[in-house]
């Protein structure tokens, strides 16, 4: 799987920020694949300013309650694979759902527009 991910990434031309959830049990090799390329990967959660937003990233969405959402634009998390967008505190809290595989005609991606905060789900 190491190698996988490692052979994906080599090939991503963009910066990548994550975190790692509660099924990444090669957080080692994942995380050597990812500092390999340039990315950035860390235990929940992660906070990153880019186009004038401020992001915290966490995998579930329990680990939102621990976060102060007035002084964040947005927080993207996972784990669940529901789709959910909402706004809690004054941030824009957003979940594409599922794209791991496990619930087959339902993976998507997120994309979310950092100038307006529409988000648009991409389904495959």
């Amino acid at each position: 799987m190491a190698g996988q991910v490692s052979r994906a990434l080599a090939l991503l031309d963009a910066p990548l920020f994550g975190v790692f959830g509660n099924n990444d049990v090669e957080r080692e090799l994942l995380g050597a694949a990812c500092a390999e390329h340039g990315h950035v990967f860390v235990d929940p959660p992660l906070r990153v300013e880019w186009a004038g937003r401020r992001i915290a990233v966490v995998h579930d969405p329990r680990e939102l309650a621990a976060l102060d959402l007035t002084n964040v634009d947005v927080a993207l998390y996972g784990h669940d694979h529901r789709h959910a967008l909402e706004r809690r505190g004054g941030a824009l809290c957003f979940n594409p759902g599922e794209c791991a595989g496990h619930l087959p005609g339902y993976n998507r991606i997120g994309v979310l527009d950092l100038a307006t905060l529409e988000a648009e789900i991409l389904r495959f």
